[in-house]
């Protein structure tokens, strides 16, 4: 499928983007030449090659899961607009 000025025009519409009439020629030539090269890609034969998560052989170092910081819950409680049962109570923002 080639893109013409039409296209161009018509898809900068609907994206509510401004494009100049004398833009269109030149970013239509440049999304067909995008689209050819996605055409390129899809023809190479991958079917020997087993899908990666990352492409590079990393693992993510995780810290250990620990408390680093003090019990404060007690202290700020009495001094919060609302609570309820040891919790803070929030508005709604969600009916």
């Amino acid at each position: 499928m080639a893109i013409d000025s039409q296209v161009v025009a018509r898809v900068a519409h609907l994206a509510r983007l401004r494009v100049d009439d004398d833009e269109t020629g030149a970013l239509s030539e440049r999304l067909n030449e995008i689209l050819g090269m996605v055409d390129q890609l899809q023809q190479a034969d991958v079917s020997d090659v087993e899908p990666l998560a990352h492409p590079l052989e990393v693992s993510q170092p995780l810290r250990d899961d620990r408390v680093t910081e003090p019990d404060v819950r007690d202290k700020v409680l009495p001094i919060a607009p609302a609570s309820e049962e040891g919790c803070f109570l929030v508005p709604r923002v969600i009916e």
